[in-house]
Formats: structure tokens, sequence, C-alpha cells
């Protein structure tokens, strides 16, 4: 495993980072497709027998059973000055899109603060290394997110803070904030970015490129659908609402992209996901993909594909069938 900065902070995590979505309680919350505790735990040990130390999980992941299991998986399997563990705050505890309740969810001072002490007390921890906004919130002032966040670092019950899908607009007025006051400033932006979704690529991207952000995207495997040929179905790609959410409306090109997957990856005599997600992890501004997986052999395959150089004929033939998708914040 190879090992990289943070974007341009000290800290050093793996060059994947392994999102634990996957792992909860599949009766809580609202994915069904979630792995329970004895079989996450097989791929959790494999992610860390591989070098893997950097892990990110939500508040909102199967109603905060992602965040016990990964607590539980960090005290069986590593050593905490070893990890490097992320989590989220904006959805409420249940599922990403659940019920409103008022305090519960959103970037309020209140709700920042209520929300890292259940986070760590799931975690069985004393802090998190990454503190990461799940959502922009037009319903708080920025001042008060900002100062909050701060807050949470100089208690020292996190060390850095991260912001996750946004217009680049809102992320750079948030920055903008934090230094006029002199608080702490976001060094990572998790956002959506894949080869069937690259709509970042007109802001975002070069937005944290000038600013030195680290990007950690999230779903570079496009929910599993570039891992695949087009008609394959499973068990995730049929429970999971927001698949639907996010391509429906270009099925058609979308499906010229996978092919294209298929196509080198066949000439490679590699998996499709390998081709994929190289495609993400040799972006410069990247600093590690999200990857998840249900399975070891879905690991390896991510793993794997930190070796796979893309050819700029590669790279160009993956990129040519795209066309602009709906913007999804």
């Amino acid at each position: 495993m190879d090992y990289v900065k943070l974007g341009q902070t000290g800290l050093d995590i793996s060059r994947l980072c392994l999102g634990c979505m996957t792992f909860g309680d599949p009766d809580a919350g609202a994915h069904p497709w979630t792995l329970n505790e004895e079989a996450s735990r097989p791929i959790f040990r494999h992610a860390v027998e591989n070098g893997i130390n950097f892990f990110d999980t939500a508040n909102s992941y199967s109603a905060g059973t992602s965040e016990r299991m990964v607590g539980k998986f960090l005290k069986e399997f590593t050593r905490r000055d070893e990890t490097v563990v992320a989590t989220k705050v904006y959805f409420p505890e249940g599922a990403a899109g659940g019920p409103w309740h008022p305090n519960r969810q959103g970037l309020s001072r209140k709700a920042i603060f209520t929300g890292i002490d259940a986070s760590l007390q799931r975690l069985g921890l004393d802090h998190v290394d990454l503190y990461q906004i799940h959502r922009f919130d037009p319903t708080t002032p920025i001042e008060e997110t900002m100062e909050a966040l701060h807050d949470v670092v100089k208690a020292g019950k996190a060390r850095y803070i991260g912001a996750s899908s946004m217009y680049a607009w809102q992320f750079a007025k948030m920055q903008v904030v934090a230094v006029r006051h002199g608080w702490t400033r976001f060094v990572t932006m998790q956002n959506h970015l894949n080869l069937l979704y690259r709509e970042e690529e007109r802001e975002m991207v070069p937005l944290c490129e000038d600013e030195g952000v680290g990007m950690i995207p999230w779903s570079p495997l496009a929910r599993g659908r570039l891992a695949r040929p087009w008609e394959t179905e499973t068990g995730r790609s049929r429970t999971d609402a927001v698949i639907g959410r996010l391509y429906a409306k270009t099925e058609a090109a979308d499906r010229e992209v996978v092919e294209a997957v298929a196509k080198i990856a066949a000439a490679r005599g590699t998996p499709m996901a390998q081709v994929a997600l190289a495609w993400v992890a040799q972006k410069p501004v990247v600093s590690a993909p999200i990857v998840g997986a249900s399975k070891t052999a879905q690991l390896d395959d991510a793993l794997a594909a930190l070796s796979v150089k893309l050819s700029a004929e590669e790279i160009a033939a993956l990129e040519a069938p795209y066309v602009p998708h709906d913007l999804v914040i």
C-alpha cells in the first residue's frame, strides 16, 4: 500500500479509503443491502491486513449502526494511533432523506455538538480524525456552522474538518468565512465523481486543486454500475433507490461509458472495476477514492486498481461517450 498526505495536511492516509456505508444492520435505516456484523468483519479485517488505514462512515448510515460496527472493528484489528477515522454530520441518525426532526439534522451549533458527541459514543473514541459536513445547510448561517466546527476541533474532538457534495460557490463561501474569522478550514471535499458523473470537473475539481483541498470521491464505481456488464443486476442494484436518482435520466449514454470500460478491461485482461477506479485515482487532486465492498474480492480489485496506469488514449476512450448530467447535490 502506498500512503499520501491528505490534501495539504501532514496526515498520512492509504491511497484507498474504505467506505463503511456497506456495514450496518440491514433492518435499520433505509439500506437493506448492508452487511451485518458477521459478514462485515472479514472485509474490514482484509482491508487492514492490506494496509488500508483510512475509514469513512457517517452518523446516518443504517441508523448509526455503521459507526458502532466500525468502532468495534477498529478495536479488534487496528491501533488507534495508526488509523484515520472519518465520519459525518447533517442527516439525522436515520437514513439520508428520512423524516425531518427539528434540531436532529442540519448544521446548527446544537446539531453539530450533539452529532459529534453521539458519533464518538457509537464509535467508542475520544476523537475522530476527520469530521465532515454531509451536505450544505441553507437554513443555518455559515458563520454559525464554521465556528461550531472550529470549536469541535479546538475541543479535541476532531483533528480536521471536511465537506461533502455541494455547489462550488457554497464551498468557497464557507472557506472564506473561516479564513475571515481565523477559524479552522476544510481540508477535504468528499464529492460525487466517476466516469458516469463528471459534473464536478466543471467547478469543484478546479477549486479544490487551486486551494489544495484533498478530494476523497464517493461512489467512484457509480454504485457498482462501472464494475460489471450493463445487463448484470445485483441485490443492491435492485433495492438501492439512490441509483435511479443519480443515473436514470442518462441511461443510454451511461451504457456507452460502461461498454467503453468493458472494452478496455477486456483488452488489458483486468476486471472492469480496476479500470474505472484507476480513472478516478489517477486524478492529481484525488487523495483517496472511497471504495465500498461487500466481498473481499471486490476489495482486492480496488487494491489492484492502484497499480493500473491508464494511457492518454485509454482515458480519451473512456471519457468520449460522456454527456452532461443533471447536477446532484
